[in-house]
């Protein structure tokens, strides 16, 4: 097959998180070449029609969509695949709508409500939004509180001074406000859950089903009481930092883990049945004293570099990444036939 690979177009020296759009294109690519397969490598600028050009031109049989911002804005994740859906063409990973739903994290756990799946009390967002489908609006339980991106992945914008403990409803206001005018964007605070943490990786099968890879969790090695137990940006991508270094990966439990691992399997399961998602994805919990699951977010398009946490995955469930990278694309093709049936 001949296979676009697009990615999002990055400056020149940008941010870590940014120039991670080519090392995953690179490992897909090479990964698509091993398989026979011809692949190219586009830049989706906000000119779509220069990219549909490159797409045609190199007589692309499906486009392998690893799109995550457009112009630096995780806002507009969702528009390359509309587009792609407009044009008939098929692509990997979950359908448009999925990606609006998911990337909204507040019409996310909107749905999760809706569907009776567990995830922490929030409020907002700031400003404002049009696109809040309905997300309540809840008076701060007692603890503390922490302020994310409505849009924005990759941690972007997370640090210890996100979390706070508010008295009041208007604290939880003043911090969505503050963030808001320091970096942009739209906001929300959510109840911290100060507990263990996980990413479950979902690989769709030959058959198409969803197969859930082995469960990760984040370790947050030598993290005292005056350090937030939190993934944020210096923990994703700074690696000269102490939260880089201190929060690795474990795929090892003990049996005693047995009980909540299978209710996080499940849960990761009613995810993708609940947002239709396709190919692969990652959920993201977090497990509270209790051993009470929550989920946090779900992504329908979770980074494919070699030293992120899907590859890993891969590797602990003994699944080459380029037979994982073939799956996606089988998914892609599949998902396009039942269309085309129905």
């Amino acid at each position: 097959m001949r296979i676009a690979v697009v990615h999002d177009a990055v400056a020149a020296n940008c941010p870590a998180d940014q120039a991670d759009a080519v090392i995953q294109a690179r490992a897909v690519s090479q990964a698509l070449a091993s398989l026979g397969h011809k692949a190219c490598i586009l830049a989706l600028s906000n000119d779509f029609g220069a990219t549909l050009d490159g797409i045609r031109a190199f007589g692309a049989d499906i486009v392998f969509n690893l799109v995550e911002s457009l112009e630096g804005s995780g806002r507009l994740i969702h528009l390359f695949p509309f587009f792609l859906e407009a044009k008939n063409l098929p692509f990997t990973g979950a359908g448009a709508e999925a990606v609006l739903l998911t990337s909204n994290k507040i019409a996310a756990k909107s749905i999760l409500n809706a569907k009776d799946l567990p995830t922490p009390d929030w409020a907002g967002p700031f400003p404002p939004s049009a696109l809040a489908f309905g997300a309540r609006q809840t008076a701060p339980a007692p603890g503390k509180w922490i302020v994310k991106s409505v849009w924005e992945h990759a941690s972007i914008g997370l640090d210890e001074k996100s979390i706070f403990e508010p008295s009041v409803y208007a604290d939880i206001a003043a911090r969505l406000e503050d963030a808001h005018c320091r970096m942009g964007g739209d906001f929300f605070a959510e109840k911290f859950i100060d507990g263990r943490e996980f990413n479950l990786s979902i690989l769709a099968g030959e058959d198409g089903r969803p197969q859930v890879l082995p469960p990760a969790e984040i370790i947050f090695e030598g993290y005292g009481p005056d350090r937030a137990k939190i993934v944020d940006y210096k923990a994703k991508w700074d690696e000269a930092s102490y939260e880089f270094s201190h929060t690795p990966r474990s795929f090892d439990f003990p049996k005693s883990d047995a009980t909540l691992l299978e209710a996080l399997k499940k849960l990761a399961l009613s995810c993708w049945q609940a947002f239709n998602l396709a190919g692969y994805a990652r959920v993201d919990f977090r497990v509270d004293e209790k051993g009470r699951p929550f989920i946090l977010e779900i992504n329908a398009n979770p980074c494919l570099s070699p030293d992120a946490g899907f590859a890993a995955a891969l590797e602990r469930a003994g699944i080459p990444f380029e037979q994982a990278v073939a799956a996606i694309c089988k998914n892609a093709l599949t998902q396009l036939t039942q269309e085309i049936e129905t």
